[in-house]
């Protein structure tokens, strides 16, 4: 779950950026398989399941929330606009979104309907702004030797893709993985200082936090950039091991298998070479600020692929929680994260704090997908 920030690459010869493509394998995102055929099936309004009207209202408000961000958008401008003068009332969003906006469903290969819905949260961990005894886990800035080129300003078809590294001599490398940089430290300012590697790694998974310290402030930090290596759930390495079944993959099932595995926590964080920065995010009691950049909504903003689902748009979301009871509701596509691939997919920000943490851990739900699109704009182009 991340705010998109983008550090200015160095001015690099022609043909070193076509050799740039060459390690896009090793060094970008990992490639998902191609969007279905028909990824948006137009549908009617009485295809959308029931929503109760304190969650349409809660939902818009929280789209509606986001459209200063879309100002200069060409699809959604003029919808937000006239959003502006929407009433509260049920009734009033209703026809606002009857009128503007058309109905089309996700789908995957296959044409399933169904997809995953995961959940995050910002959590809150005990911290220092100086190295102490026990807290010794550096939360490290954005280095300042980390190159980023965007792939799609020379080869369009390579949409979404970044790619980082570190220019030695006139060669662009790989940036550090994980492992490298736990062990060896990175060039990057020190924002806080954790008490446990777990705290890092979940930091990182969820992309934003709260960081504790001694006298009771809270130093909010947020996502900036990553090394550019793929992601890999350390959830997975722990099947892989025989050390969980994948039906008991929680972040607490994690975490006590961590506590009980002192010695192999380092293995354990290595199976995952991806590595997050972050920045210190602003003071307040608002949501962290997603990729849009604009405060995430507890329950009804959701992390997207964003070469799916464009940033800014209005989706309309039938899940359960992972006791079973439904959450039927419109929730607004703000943020992303690099674990959040595919056509049916989404995770749902839950809020802040150990409660918010308990839900996020737990889900991992079936769930459809709807994309709420302006009339007569052209559909996004899937990949």
């Amino acid at each position: 779950m991340t705010i998109t920030r983008l550090i200015a690459a160095r001015r690099l010869p022609a043909a070193l950026l076509i050799g740039l493509a060459l390690l896009t394998s090793c060094a970008v995102s990992p490639q998902r398989p191609s969007a279905p055929a028909n990824t948006y099936v137009k549908a009617a309004w009485t295809a959308l399941p029931a929503v109760s009207d304190a969650d349409l209202q809660a939902g818009f408000a929280a789209w509606r929330n986001g459209c200063p961000r879309l100002k200069t958008d060409t699809t959604w401008a003029s919808t937000c606009t006239a959003a502006a003068s929407v009433g509260t009332t049920p009734a009033a969003i209703r026809q606002f979104l009857q009128e503007r906006l058309d109905v089309y469903a996700l789908r995957a290969a296959g044409n399933r309907a169904d997809g995953l819905i995961t959940g995050y949260y910002e959590p809150i961990y005990p911290g220092s702004l100086t190295r102490t005894a026990q807290a010794t886990v550096p939360v490290y800035g954005v280095p300042g030797d980390m190159v980023s080129v965007q792939l799609d300003s020379v080869y369009p078809e390579l949409k979404g893709k970044r790619l980082r590294g570190r220019v030695e001599g006139r060669v662009l490398k790989p940036y550090d993985d994980a492992a490298t940089i736990a062990a060896q430290g990175v060039k990057a300012p020190v924002l806080a200082w954790l008490t446990h590697p777990m705290d890092l790694q979940f930091l990182q998974i969820q992309g934003s936090g709260r960081i504790v310290l001694a006298d009771g402030r809270h130093l909010r930090i947020a996502y900036a950039d990553q090394n550019g290596h793929p992601y890999r759930p350390i959830g997975r390495w722990l099947v892989e091991q025989g050390e969980l079944k994948k039906d008991d993959v929680t972040m607490d099932a994690i975490r006590a298998w961590a506590i009980a595995h002192p010695a192999r926590v380092p293995e354990l964080l290595a199976s995952n070479p991806s590595y997050v920065f972050f920045t210190k995010g602003p003071d307040g009691d608002e949501g962290p600020r997603g990729s849009l950049n604009v405060p995430l909504t507890a329950g009804y903003s959701v992390a997207v692929d964003r070469t799916v689902v464009p940033l800014g748009s209005l989706l309309w979301l039938s899940t359960t929680r992972p006791d079973g009871t439904a959450v039927v509701r419109p929730v607004a596509a703000q943020d992303t994260g690099g674990a959040i691939a595919g056509e049916v997919r989404a995770d749902l920000f839950w809020g802040t704090g150990d409660v918010a943490g308990k839900l996020a851990g737990d889900m991992k739900q079936k769930g459809a997908i709807w994309m709420l699109w302006p009339k007569g704009a052209a559909l996004p182009t899937a990949p």
